[in-house]
């Protein structure tokens, strides 16, 4: 790893911690049912909708009352998001006419939408209709956001409270995530982005002349549009050139900011953050990377807050950095030295030059590959799946490092709400593995850890390897599944297990050489996405709830710190292990034998 791919890292980390730490300390006061400074001007709003919705504030739920609110808003949701994909032909909004969607891929994207996941099999701007990207899936990417943030809030509830059957309230801690966090952040970073560069309107798609003139084939057809094959058979092509481009338009900067402080990840466009309306940039993309992180690391200072012990939120946030840092430099490493093929290939000095900055192939030369390698690292680190390059494209430990940072549970940072309450999971694990080397009974943050809250556990940290390793197998089994690979043998492994892991773990991205727009993989990926983030967030409410009826437990002598840097070891260590133990003879078939292949020049 070069000098400045480990100065821009420094760089990132220390502008994400100096803007999360205020955050954080605004989000504890917003969600203590405070309005500090100028968003009391939003405190009507907010009362207004309560009354509208019929909702009293100050009444609160017990886990399965939150539990049964949040899977029904969440359904509401990816209905409303399938209807307007299947009416948007009718609708308005729609300049270029867009057709309704077909069901399979509507189910998916609905899916996808309401599971903070974003995944994305079909092209944004030759499918949806700005009605529908603005009304469905821009909508959804603000509430999914609020959703996973307010079940880490309900967590940490059950912490800091004791004999209570209460952790909040769901409809309250959604419109205040939304009202209060998430709508504020939005609008600046999107009038950033406009400024920067990338499209804000409503205008139909524009027919530009370019400098040069475009050649190009095309099958020739016959008068009623049939193909016409030639003499050996196939089909006839005929030059074509052309001096028009067709330059898509619409409401971009709006949706890129809630995209990526929300880590949604879905793009307006196909080629996602490689488009430059979406991020035109090289200031656009490192602040598209500030605020994918922003929100997951301000809520670990929000817990160190809320338990009323800063150094809890502090250990947390040491161990996500300590994964990612060691990501980024792998991640870098691996593509920076290329493939050595390339390195050894001395045909002609331009090609030697083209090669002698590493691997290039799929990478944006506006960004090269030390801005594209920490936009891998940090996308795959928290559930945001937003893409600035062709993962497709990547060296085989390049390819690996996404693919395992997702396995760990997106939990090094992780979505918004989702990595915190992942790694306390996580942390819960730890301390009852800690308890039985030394043969005391586990606490946690002053509660005691007990069957019912590691049963939970269990479910929570099993569930994704579960729904990722059996939707692989099927997948390389059935012939529906294997049409889709684009590379046969290993690299077409390693894209069919990257899209379960994206779609399971609810980040979205993709290595994009799998077709995957396909009745087969429509269903099976939604099937992932759904019990991937909702089987999760079942037993983690349910943990909320036992945690919040136990008493309080008094500091002693024999309890574990969880505060200092023996703690973070152990909290690594098990994220480490469980990831390892979980998916290595997998990856031991895609990446690592890719890997295998490319030193020995195959």
């Amino acid at each position: 790893m070069t000098t400045p791919a480990m100065l821009q890292l420094g760089l990132f980390l220390a502008v994400l911690l100096a803007l999360a730490w205020p955050l954080g300390a605004y989000m504890t006061r917003i969600m203590q049912g405070e309005n500090p400074g100028a968003v009391r001007l939003f405190a009507p709003l907010e009362r207004a909708f309560y009354r509208l919705a019929g909702i009293q504030q100050d009444e609160e739920m017990g886990w399965r009352g939150y539990t049964v609110a949040l899977i029904l808003f969440n359904v509401l949701g990816a209905l409303a998001v399938y209807a307007l994909q299947r009416l948007q032909g009718m609708l308005p909004f729609n300049p270029q006419a867009m057709a309704a969607v077909s069901p399979d891929s509507s189910f998916n994207t609905a899916v996808s939408f309401i599971t903070n996941t974003n995944w994305q099999g079909y092209g944004g701007e030759t499918t949806m209709s700005y009605l529908t990207q603005m009304l469905g899936l821009t909508v959804q990417n603000f509430l999914s956001a609020a959703t996973g943030a307010a079940v880490v809030i309900a967590l940490i509830r059950g912490f800091i409270r004791h004999s209570s059957s209460k952790i909040g309230n769901f409809w309250v801690d959604v419109t205040r995530l939304t009202l209060y966090i998430l709508l504020p952040l939005s609008l600046v970073l999107a009038l950033v982005f406009t400024q920067q560069g990338a499209i804000q309107n409503l205008a139909a798609y524009k027919d530009v002349h370019t400098v040069e003139v475009t050649k190009y084939q095309q099958p020739k057809v016959d008068a009623k549009g049939n193909p016409v094959n030639g003499k050996d058979g196939k089909p006839a092509m005929e030059d074509k050139t052309t001096q028009t481009q067709t330059l898509p338009m619409g409401p971009v900067a709006s949706q890129e900011a809630i995209k990526m402080l929300g880590t949604n990840g879905g793009g307006f466009f196909n080629a996602n953050s490689a488009h430059p309306f979406e991020n035109p940039t090289p200031l656009a993309n490192f602040l598209q990377d500030i605020a994918i992180f922003l929100i997951p690391a301000a809520l670990c200072f929000l817990f160190g807050r809320m338990v009323g012990d800063r150094r809890q939120g502090w250990a947390i946030i040491a161990a996500m950095t300590i994964m990612f840092a060691t990501a980024v430099v792998v991640e870098t490493s691996a593509e920076q030295a290329g493939v050595p093929q390339y390195r050894a290939l001395h045909i002609d000095q331009q090609a030697s030059s083209l090669q002698s900055g590493g691997n290039m192939e799929g990478k944006e030369a506006r960004f090269g590959i030390i801005d594209t390698s920490l936009f891998i690292a940090v996308t795959t680190s928290a559930s945001c799946g937003a893409v600035n390059a062709m993962h497709d494209s990547l060296t085989p430990i390049g390819g690996l490092v996404p693919m395992f940072l997702m396995q760990l549970g997106e939990v090094v940072f992780g979505g918004v709400g989702s990595g915190l309450y992942g790694m306390l999971i996580f942390a819960i694990l730890a301390v009852f593995i800690a308890g039985l080397m030394v043969g005391r009974t586990p606490e946690y943050l002053g509660k005691k850890i007990e069957t019912y809250e590691m049963k939970m556990t269990a479910i929570t940290i099993l569930v994704t390897p579960t729904l990722v390793l059996a939707l692989t197998a099927i997948a390389v089994s059935a012939a529906a599944g294997k049409a889709g690979i684009a590379n046969p043998g290993a690299h077409g492994f390693s894209e069919i297990l990257y899209a379960f892991t994206s779609a399971a773990n609810n980040n979205g991205s993709a290595f994009a050489g799998l077709s995957a727009n396909t009745v087969f993989y429509n269903v099976s990926t939604a099937i992932a996405m759904f019990f991937g983030r909702f089987f999760m967030i079942v037993p983690i409410l349910a943990i909320a709830g036992s945690l919040a009826a136990k008493k309080r437990l008094a500091v002693t002598s024999g309890t574990l710190p969880t505060h200092g840097p023996l703690f973070v070891v152990l909290l690594v260590g098990t994220v480490l292990l469980v990831g390892a133990l979980n998916y290595v003879p997998a990856l031991a078939l895609g990446p690592v034998v890719e890997h295998l292949q490319m030193i020995a020049g195959r």
